[in-house]
């Protein structure tokens, strides 16, 4: 029955890949796209990579999800906005010469050729096959350094081998993914207008449907007590600071939906404190390490779960403010006085 179910789950997942490629609208494949992160969600399950999995739910399908959706919708508008104008101009033109001109417009259903097609197919079979090759002629067994690193776990003082290895083993690369998280919200509050700079997005719409304002009071209570109870558990268990972030994000998000808080100004010191807060304490107690310890980013053994805990604390908020902010987008509305 495992290797039925192991085979349904690869079946489906080929066929939504499928799906998201030959779609015919945006919203299609983003919404395909979304499914296909929650079934690959459960394939890691399927192979035991359990902080994997939560991250690829939370943080592939959620809000990557979210993202995209955003996009299409701005996309969208700005294609309606364009048909729009190019359709009052050509009434124009007709009305003034006499004569009916076509409006430019942006093509919805954009059509690569023949060719294009062709060459992306080859393209991305070359890639799988090579892909394969690459997993088939590995040794056996497979090098690793699994022993070396749970060998060394002790010394952390961390039961989880995934947060050890993010936070210890490799965590200057870990480091460098919150410094680009921040570098993405830079990007997206850049798309803003100068005169809109330090405003606040707009993320509530026209009329708040009855069960999300339901939601927004009843979820949050629980999904807060959820996502402290992730970072705490993934010091020794699946969890940690990515998983706890996201679901800190979706509470606010859906606050700030139904309207009962309105997003904040992006100039707002507590605001950039909190986004800048858990990177900056990350560098400075890798900075530290060269007084303490051996070197950058390294930690005394005897308070070695200590300060990584702390640093999880606060990447924690910084992850959940960052993605919440990505996902409301650039500021829409002046900064109030």
């Amino acid at each position: 029955m495992a290797q039925l179910f192991d085979l349904a789950l690869v079946i489906w997942l080929i066929a939504l890949a499928v799906h998201i490629a030959m779609a015919r609208t945006d919203q299609n494949a983003i919404i395909a796209f979304i499914a296909f992160g929650l079934l690959l969600g459960l394939g890691w399950v399927q192979l035991s990579a359990f902080d994997v999995a939560l991250t690829e739910i939370a943080i592939g399908a959620g809000v990557t999800g979210i993202l995209l959706l955003s996009a299409e919708a701005h996309m969208r508008k700005a294609r309606t906005s364009t048909k729009a104008t190019g359709t009052k101009i050509a009434k124009a033109e007709a009305s003034t010469t006499g004569t009916v001109s076509k409006a430019t417009t942006i093509d919805e259903g954009r059509r690569i050729g023949a060719v294009g097609v062709i060459t992306t197919a080859i393209a991305c079979a070359a890639v799988t096959v090579g892909l394969g090759f690459a997993v088939l002629l590995l040794p056996n067994p497979a090098p690793t350094l699994a022993p070396a690193a749970a060998a060394a776990l002790d010394a952390t003082g961390l039961g989880n081998p995934v947060t050890a290895v993010l936070l210890a083993y490799r965590a200057l690369d870990t480091l460098l993914e919150k410094v680009v998280l921040l570098l993405a919200l830079v990007g997206v509050w850049s798309l803003a207008p100068d005169r809109l700079w330090d405003g606040a997005p707009a993320l509530r719409p026209a009329e708040v449907p009855e069960p999300l304002a339901y939601l927004a009071r009843v979820l949050p209570p629980f999904g807060v007590l959820i996502a402290v109870y992730m970072f705490w558990v993934g010091a020794d268990a699946p969890g940690g600071t990515f998983q706890a972030g996201t679901v800190l994000a979706a509470m606010w998000l859906i606050v700030m939906i139904a309207g009962l808080r309105q997003p904040p100004d992006t100039a707002l010191k507590t605001l950039r404190l909190l986004l800048v807060g858990g990177p900056t304490l990350f560098l400075a107690v890798g900075l530290i390490g060269f007084i303490i310890a051996d070197g950058f980013l390294a930690y005394p053994e005897a308070i070695a779960k200590p300060l990584i805990l702390v640093i999880e604390a606060a990447l924690t908020l910084s992850i959940g403010v960052t993605l919440a902010m990505l996902v409301a987008g650039p500021a829409q509305k002046a900064r109030e006085p």
